[in-house]
């Protein structure tokens, strides 16, 4: 079975609080994008083990990685003694506050629940996809969506029109533990998730760039000031709506205007800078 496990930004987040069990309450507003990893999954009969691979240098052993800990989770909960034998081709960035784990992660809650026939209710796959990550649930719906609490509360947002989406990605990278420590010694502002929402819902472009926000872009940036530079570059390319997706490192610009954003990536390509140009959903 082949599936795909689409990257997301996010147009939003902020983190309200650090909870008693060490997890912070988010409100987020999030936007699945085009692009996504092709993941090949195949059941293994007569074997004792599992084994993951990815075309990706930086991720070649895959024992320790997401998709290795969402299978030992499904075999705990329900119990089958299958294995498998899975190939992740990677397109989305590692390190870039995209989602790439937490997507793959969903794409695997998918496909073995197809391949297995295991039957599992939306319900119970949320659930087992809250265990594993804050991206997780929203992943596994890949819906626009307002995401509240630990990831765990979703309610879809309806996009009047979709966006092209320029990814730009400095080399560094950023651990999200990492980011969300540094947050909790650092005084951050707050944001306005309802404009947002309502920009996205009314197609107000204007309203957008002023509301996009994102808590976490000042610990990420005291740690890489290419995310500022990048930023930067991006308004000065005509973009007005720019961000940090996630805990970076990876900035995004939006725009309904499809030759400003080709043009943005083939000047930005011959910089020789990682960068992706795609839509959202």
């Amino acid at each position: 079975m082949f599936v795909q496990a689409h990257a997301k930004i996010n147009v939003f987040l902020d983190v309200l609080n650090k909870r008693d069990d060490g997890y912070h309450d988010l409100d987020m507003v999030m936007l699945p994008l085009e692009l996504h990893d092709s993941i090949s999954v195949e059941v293994l009969n007569n074997v004792d083990s599992t084994y993951v691979t990815c075309d990706h240098v930086e991720l070649k052993n895959g024992k320790y990685n997401l998709i290795n800990k969402t299978i030992a989770e499904m075999r705990k909960r329900y119990g089958f003694k299958q294995h498998f034998t899975i190939v992740v081709h990677k397109e989305i960035p590692i390190s870039a506050g995209l989602g790439g784990g937490s997507s793959n992660a969903a794409a695997i809650i998918y496909a073995l629940n197809k391949l297995l026939k295991l039957k599992l209710s939306e319900e119970e796959q949320l659930d087992l996809a809250k265990s594993l990550g804050a991206d997780v649930p929203f992943c596994l719906k890949n819906v626009p969506a307002r995401v509240q609490g630990i990831g765990d509360i979703m309610k879809p947002i309806h996009l009047k029109q979709s966006y092209y989406v320029i990814l730009l990605k400095p080399e560094q990278g950023l651990s999200t533990k990492t980011v969300f420590e540094l947050s909790d010694s650092m005084n951050m502002g707050h944001g306005d998730g309802d404009a947002v929402q309502k920009a996205l819902e009314t197609n107000d472009d204007e309203l957008l760039s002023k509301s996009v926000f994102n808590s976490l872009e000042l610990p990420s940036i005291s740690q890489i000031r290419t995310i500022q530079e990048y930023k930067d570059k991006l308004k000065q390319l005509g973009f007005k709506t720019v961000l940090m997706s996630g805990s970076g490192s990876c900035v995004f610009g939006l725009s309904h205007d499809k030759k400003l954003c080709k043009e943005a990536f083939k000047k930005l390509e011959k910089e020789g800078l990682e960068v992706y140009l795609t839509k959202t959903l």
